[in-house]
């Protein structure tokens, strides 16, 4: 893929990801998809993922605003900036009490695309930064 064909990739999947559109986001990726989760492990496969994005959607709503995408030459990988706007919905475990605390929060993201489709997602964010705004809105 050229870089603009991978920046378009990476547009469409935080257009669906921001329509909560579940099935559209993992049409964009490989079957063996692996994730990186900030601060957590990493899953591999289409399926995990899914899983991944169903569970998250019961604790959070969150769109992605201000997105920035940089691409290598030859469009196999991609970074992307952008800030994440959020309601935490339910408590999840190990976090603070949610009460439909709102939140933005820089976050990156990198990718690695084999052929049309995204290949891994790595998402970074400031834990202690969420949690201090999600305390102060309680």
């Amino acid at each position: 893929m050229s870089a603009e064909q991978t920046q378009a990739l990476i547009h469409a999947y935080y257009d669906a990801f921001n329509r909560e559109d579940i099935p559209a986001v993992l049409d964009l990726l490989t079957e063996d998809v692996v994730h990186d989760i900030n601060q957590g492990g990493q899953e591999t496969g289409r399926p995990q993922f899914e899983a991944f994005l169903r569970r998250m959607e019961g604790f959070y709503r969150e769109a992605s605003k201000d997105l920035v995408i940089m691409t290598t030459p030859d469009g196999t990988r991609a970074a992307a900036e952008f800030i994440v706007h959020g309601t935490y919905l339910k408590t999840e475990q190990g976090l603070p009490p949610a009460t439909g605390q709102t939140y933005a929060l820089p976050v990156g993201a990198f990718f690695q695309i084999r052929g049309s489709k995204i290949a891994r997602v790595t998402n970074y964010y400031n834990l202690p930064l969420w949690t201090k705004q999600i305390n102060a809105a309680s």
